[in-house]
């Protein structure tokens, strides 16, 4: 009974110390998006002197969206920078856009590399290394295909890389788009993503995605260039790892990473979040505890503390605490948005039920099974990030 009581009584301290430390994470989330993002660029560096830029595009397939996203690079208000378009593929549909773009702005710096270099399983690194090496200028900025900007986002980027900083990233967010997936999507990227992401990032932890990231060259190549991280999957955790390592602090733009591809759904999305979460079990075993930072979990285990502690009813409690939960998540999706989103309150209630129900089921996915398929190929994930790909016999 002994061993029994002190059991149960070190569950009752880890569920409040739960309590705790994810209400923090919703605190600073949402102060941090209301006093950073969405907030006029402020000039820290004199527009003519800023630092030159290697935009490098890595391209595959031709989605609805491709071309209006791909235009808005080529109208950047920046004094100095040029766009590197790769595709892997000789008969990727992707060329004839990029020739279309290119017919159009003949003012612009920018040039087509087509079928890659083959130097390691990762087929992002291997589509944009022949870019990677023609790159001429100091700064280089990686950006995914999905990606739409403003004029004035590369400016942005550049004036958060002052002279400590190796890296500026942009938080995830998606465009507003018609459908109900495009509402899940749009609700996760405002709500739990962002909370952890940003929480994260304030606590010292380096947390980064590469959808956009802009990086000083120099370090990249002291780590081994872009060819040192093409035995990875997740190489954007390993680039932004080898920057830290290096003593370099990183900084977030005031401007989201907006995705806007044009092909969407939930299948497309859950996916995805089984995708990422096989990367981040392979490459930090200890994110294996994520469910209970989830909210219908961590409800029920702080639930059960509050009623073993203080006699409160479970179900009473966890029902205000979802509440809770859902009205803070509202409160950081508008900071992220920047107003109100595009849908209904009613359409909103049912994305935040049907995600937050979808997070056990994507966790136990993410477990079951180390493999992945990624573009157009299959890998086996391994322990520490590592992957090999399966090849069809």
């Amino acid at each position: 009974m002994a061993l029994l009581d002190l059991a149960l009584q070190g569950f009752s301290i880890f569920g409040f110390g739960l309590f705790i430390v994810l209400w923090f994470m919703h605190l600073v989330s949402i102060i941090y998006v209301r006093l950073h993002l969405n907030r006029k660029t402020t000039e820290k560096v004199p527009y003519s002197k800023l630092a030159g830029v290697s935009l490098l595009k890595p391209l595959k397939g031709v989605d609805p969206n491709l071309i209006n996203n791909l235009e808005t690079f080529f109208e950047l208000d920046y004094p100095k920078y040029e766009i590197l378009l790769c595709v892997q593929d000789h008969d990727d549909p992707a060329i004839d856009v990029c020739k279309k773009l290119l017919g159009k702005y003949p003012n612009v710096d920018a040039r087509l590399f087509i079928g890659g270099k083959k130097v390691g399983i990762n087929p992002k690194i291997n589509n944009l290394m022949p870019a990677y090496e023609g790159a001429r200028y100091e700064l280089v900025w990686i950006c995914d295909s999905g990606i739409r900007v403003k004029p004035d986002t590369l400016t942005d980027m550049a004036n958060q890389m002052t002279e400590k900083v190796g890296l500026v990233h942009g938080l995830p967010y998606v465009a507003d788009r018609q459908g109900f997936a495009a509402t899940l999507e749009q609700v996760y990227f405002g709500t739990s993503h962002p909370r952890s992401y940003i929480s994260a990032n304030v606590a010292g932890i380096k947390c980064v995605t590469g959808m956009s990231c802009l990086m000083r060259k120099e370090i990249l190549d002291q780590a081994g260039g872009l060819i040192a991280f093409a035995q990875y999957i997740a190489e954007d955790y390993f680039m932004a790892k080898a920057i830290a390592d290096r003593g370099w602090k990183f900084s977030m733009a005031t401007q989201v990473a907006m995705q806007n591809s044009g092909s969407y759904s939930i299948a497309q999305f859950q996916s995805r979040m089984i995708r990422w979460g096989k990367l981040r079990i392979n490459m930090l075993p200890a994110t294996i505890i994520e469910p209970v930072s989830e909210c219908f979990v961590a409800s029920l285990i702080i639930g059960w503390a509050a009623h073993h502690v203080f006699r409160w009813d479970i179900m009473v409690f966890f029902l205000c605490h979802c509440l809770a939960w859902f009205i803070s998540d509202y409160i950081q999706l508008r900071g992220v948005q920047g107003g109100p989103p595009s849908f209904s309150k009613l359409d909103y209630a049912v994305a935040w039920f049907i995600r937050e129900s979808m997070t056990i089921q994507i966790f136990l996915s993410a477990l079951w099974d180390p493999t992945i398929s990624w573009r157009a190929g299959r890998y086996r994930l391994r322990c520490g990030g590592t992957a090999e790909e399966i090849l069809d016999v």
